[in-house]
């Protein structure tokens, strides 16, 4: 690590290929829940933000097509995703996009288009939208998880019937709005590595919610995205995100994995593959337990012995460390976790 790290220091040999961020709201509008929303009035300062910054904002099929053909895009693209199809998003949202000629993308449920239409959107609604550019792609047929498995089931059974749910959902979506991206959203963002096998079995790619840049070298069944909804609609947090680097990762074994009991994984493993920074700026912090200690296994390797147990819930881990070649600007990795209860039970949603 340190001759790397000399190297990076001397001949400033690191640069810039390729830093994605991608942004995940949900609701636009001062009227539902904080915790998935960012009001009209937030949300027109965060795309100000962008044009006044210089971001470039593109379509995520721009994004999805560099990564497939491995051709790097400009360093500081951005592109906006929404979760569920909310009538706000076409009310109060797609006004404030339009002004700035942003592209976007909403992952819908089908099965919960026009049920309630006070509240999603209409099929004809989005035809319109995806008429008008907008990308249109799969967030599963009725928001089910697909990492919870139910009693009973073996969670290849439960995927195989999970398979004819998600095709039926992406044909349904064409049929509608003549647009068949193969792109999924994990519900609730939970996922495993069962879960991602099966969506490159199906040849989908798949969207998460644990935060960090997307680099050419990034899992397409788990693309990282920055939530930016309440609490972390402020520009003073926006910003570091925004300006992030794909802080490239690699994990094997148990560290792969996503779902535990309570109390069964005690500590994290992580290769890194990146030497823009210096090790002992590296920090990495768990959520309900705060910054944890590093312990260096070798010049490209870490552990993270958890300081207490991962309570049940979502729990997620982020490991930040700034750059030395461009100064302002931090690698950003996360891991996330879905911690069961001690009788295995599954949290509440």
């Amino acid at each position: 690590m340190k001759y790397r790290l000399l190297a990076a220091l001397c001949f400033c040999i690191h640069f810039t290929s390729f830093a994605t961020v991608i942004l995940q709201y949900h609701h636009v509008s001062e009227d539902t829940p904080a915790s998935t929303s960012i009001t009209p009035e937030q949300f027109s300062k965060h795309m100000q933000y962008l044009k006044d910054n210089n971001f470039k904002v593109i379509a995520l099929s721009t994004l999805m097509d560099a990564i497939k053909q491995q051709q790097a895009l400009p360093d500081k693209t951005v592109v906006i995703t929404f979760d569920d199809a909310y009538i706000n998003i076409l009310t109060n949202g797609k006004p404030i996009l339009d002004k700035y000629n942003f592209p976007f993308t909403i992952f819908i449920n089908p099965g919960m288009v026009g049920q309630n239409t006070s509240h999603f959107l209409s099929w004809q609604q989005l035809k319109v939208m995806a008429d008008d550019g907008v990308i249109i792609a799969n967030h599963g047929m009725h928001h089910d998880s697909l990492a919870r498995t139910p009693d009973g089931m073996t969670t290849q059974a439960w995927l195989a019937k999970n398979t004819e749910t998600l095709l039926r959902a992406e044909e349904m979506i064409k049929a509608e709005t003549g647009q068949s991206w193969r792109y999924f959203a994990y519900p609730y963002g939970e996922f495993s590595p069962e879960v991602q096998q099966w969506v490159r079995d199906n040849n989908f790619v798949a969207f998460s919610q644990q935060s960090g840049a997307v680099s050419l070298n990034t899992d397409v069944t788990s693309i990282p995205r920055f939530p930016a909804s309440q609490p972390y609609d402020q520009l003073s947090s926006l910003r570091d995100k925004l300006e992030s680097l794909p802080f490239n990762i690699q994990l094997k074994g148990d560290n792969l994995q996503t779902i535990f009991e309570q109390g069964q994984s005690s500590s994290l493993t992580v290769n890194v593959e990146v030497d823009d920074f210096e090790p002992d700026q590296l920090h990495c912090y768990i959520s309900g337990l705060g910054r944890q200690k590093i312990e260096w296994q070798n010049d490209e390797s870490f552990t993270i012995n958890f300081s207490s147990p991962l309570q049940p819930g979502r729990v997620r881990c982020n490991c930040t460390a700034p750059s030395i070649s461009e100064p302002g600007r931090y690698y950003w990795f996360s891991k996330p976790w879905f911690i069961l209860k001690e009788n295995r039970e599954w949290y509440p949603l």
